[in-house]
């Protein structure tokens, strides 16, 4: 039977649950690199027991820890497991918290300054990983969406990196600026068909696109509304809260927006709104179920001030019909007096069938349900405040 394992990042630590393919019964194990932000967790898809973490700390820096076991033992790329330097003060130390933006004379020296709260110019300045992407071919290279917004990539297990340039590059750069949680690259979708082909999105500059592997990038923001900028019609400045894919549909993407659920049917090119009758069109997290492309989840929350569920009822969406008709799904989870967040990298789905479904919360629990939503359990409580939730079947 197939097991089934979530990997949870929280403020103050990282936890690894497993179950059987039944999931039914949980193993909490952790809390993994306490009292650390875990940003990120996720495992290759080629090898499951290839799992990359985004350590970080406003105190000591960013840190990219591996396993190579699954979770049990972990270590900084480029040194032994169990061997991992530490600083006088007993911090890790490596290579894999060195990124470093292009300054180069050829593609490094334009990138100088981006739009600030006010309106000014101010420097790029490295602060944190928000989001790990291993390749779908090669279980050594990664990609890596930081604050301020750029993408790094490794090619050797995350023991260095380096940024791929062209997307800061981009003519729009000196343009975008930051979200309420900073100018976090917070997506990295892979095109399974075409390895040229990636999109990522950034809070809050949109979504781009590359069919060149990185070199040259492209906004696609045709149709996104958004209301608090100058120019609601701007090729970039749109809060994009995260994007989410069907592998087989690569040219189908669904966007939780600040404000509004959209959606594309040509990679990007033009987007349309898909809201429908939710209760409200803001939230952080979208999935697409793993084998129904048109079937898509969303968590409203109640405004861009009030990060909590409508009513103190907390209540997952799903849509059948790639949007605009949705179903409250409710069984399971708590309807009233709470007043918790799903943040933008804290739902996953697994490929078993029927599909599973996961997502922690800001109060510390991770739900989960077997049959597609239909049912909700809590699997663990009473965790640090969730940051992401990734699975893997093995």
């Amino acid at each position: 039977m197939s097991k089934v394992r979530v990997l949870v990042g929280t403020k103050k630590g990282a936890f690894i649950l497993t179950s059987d393919g039944k999931r039914k019964k949980w193993k909490v194990s952790g809390p993994l690199f306490a009292g650390w932000e875990i940003y990120h967790v996720k495992g290759s898809p080629l090898d499951p027991n290839r799992i990359y973490a985004s350590q970080t700390s406003g105190w000591f820096g960013q840190v990219i820890q591996r396993s190579d076991d699954g979770g049990k033992t972990w270590h900084l790329p480029g040194t032994p497991s169990g061997e991992t330097p530490k600083s006088p003060e007993g911090f890790p130390m490596g290579e894999s918290n060195k990124f470093a933006y292009d300054t180069s004379e050829k593609t490094g020296k334009p990138l100088t300054t981006h739009q600030w709260y006010d309106g000014t110019q101010h420097p790029w300045e490295f602060k944190r990983v928000w989001h790990l992407e291993p390749s779908l071919h090669d279980p050594d290279t990664v990609y890596a969406g930081v604050e301020d917004a750029a993408l790094f990539k490794t090619t050797n297990g995350g023991k260095t990196w380096q940024e791929l340039p062209g997307l800061r590059g981009h003519k729009t750069g000196a343009q975008w600026a930051p979200g309420a949680g900073g100018m976090g690259l917070h997506t990295i979708l892979l095109d399974k068909k075409n390895p040229k082909r990636m999109f990522i999105a950034i809070s809050s500059a949109g979504v781009f696109r590359t069919d060149d592997e990185g070199k040259t990038w492209k906004p696609v923001n045709k149709g996104l509304r958004s209301q608090y900028i100058p120019d609601p019609d701007a090729e970039v400045g749109h809060c994009v809260h995260r994007i989410a894919m069907h592998p087989s549909r690569p040219n189908v993407l669904f966007m939780q927006k600040h404000w509004d659920v959209m959606r594309s049917d040509d990679g990007g090119e033009n987007w349309k709104e898909v809201s429908g009758n939710l209760p409200t069109d803001f939230g952080f997290p979208i999935e697409v179920h793993s084998h129904e492309p048109e079937t898509i989840y969303v968590v409203p929350i109640k405004s861009d001030s009030e990060h909590y569920p409508p009513d103190g009822k907390l209540r997952v969406y799903r849509s059948k019909s790639g949007g605009n008709e949705w179903k409250a799904l409710t069984k399971g989870l708590p309807q009233k007096d709470c007043y918790v967040n799903i943040l933008r990298d804290a739902m996953s789905v697994d490929t078993l069938d029927p599909c599973g479904v996961y997502f922690g919360t800001t109060g510390g629990q991770v739900y989960a349900s077997a049959d597609s939503g239909d049912n909700w359990m809590a699997i663990v409580e009473n965790l640090p405040s969730v940051l992401s939730v990734e699975v893997q079947v093995y």
